[in-house]
């Protein structure tokens, strides 16, 4: 469970979307409240999935191979195959771009529409910061956070620490923006910009390289679990 939730946490952290999106709440007006506000939702959904999860269970892990065990692998299996047909239809998509099969008034409608979600990020209150905590969430990597946590058992404290780090690790790159941003505003202003400059531009191959990587390891992990 622990490698499963330690990869799965890291695909999280780095989701290129996420990160943009955190990246431009900390760049509005109340930067740092705002920012605050979308780690504390983000956490909150965080929570809230673990403990459904947990309480579905009791706490308890279901026996190898029962019901419950299994459907756990084959959602897993399920998350990980769409995860694989996501990455390639990113990776064919940004081919045929690349090949130059792609028309250039529809680039020019998604740098518009790039420039419009900044411009209304800027004035993002409290409230719509929170809003979009969970909508940005990688929701099938949560999914498949979730199914692997039916195999914790509680009454063990290491499953306890294997959770909070399973948070922690997911929320890791938010919160290190928003450390930096408040102990070092000017500095944090350039640096983040120049990352959002970088994920901007190398954003689909981040899709790709996220997407591919956890859809593999899950798939081979829960193929591995249904067969042993």
């Amino acid at each position: 469970m622990v490698l499963d939730l330690v990869v799965i946490g890291l695909a999280i952290a780095v989701f290129p979307l996420s990160v943009t999106a955190f990246v431009l709440v900390l760049s509005a007006r109340g930067g740092v409240w705002n920012g605050l506000v979308f780690i504390l939702a983000w956490l909150a959904c965080f929570v809230a999935v673990l403990a459904a999860v947990l309480l579905t269970t009791g706490g308890k892990p279901p026996a190898p191979h029962s019901p419950p065990s299994t459907a756990s692998s084959a959602v897993k299996l399920a998350i990980g195959l769409g995860l694989v047909g996501y990455g390639w239809h990113r990776h064919r998509h940004q081919s045929r771009r690349k090949n130059g099969e792609e028309a250039v008034a529809p680039s020019g409608r998604r740098h518009k529409s790039s420039g419009g979600l900044m411009a209304r990020l800027d004035q993002i209150s409290l409230w719509t910061a929170a809003g979009l905590a969970p909508l940005l969430q990688p929701w099938g990597l949560v999914a498949a956070g979730a199914a692997t946590v039916i195999s914790a058992d509680m009454s063990h404290a290491s499953s306890y620490l294997a959770l909070f780090g399973y948070c922690l690790l997911a929320t890791s790159s938010l919160l290190a923006m928003e450390v930096y941003t408040t102990f070092a505003p000017d500095s944090a202003r350039v640096r983040l910009g120049k990352l959002r400059t970088w994920i901007t531009t190398h954003q689909e191959q981040a899709l790709v390289a996220v997407a591919l990587v956890a859809g593999l390891f899950l798939v081979s992990r829960s193929i591995a679990q249904l067969t042993s």
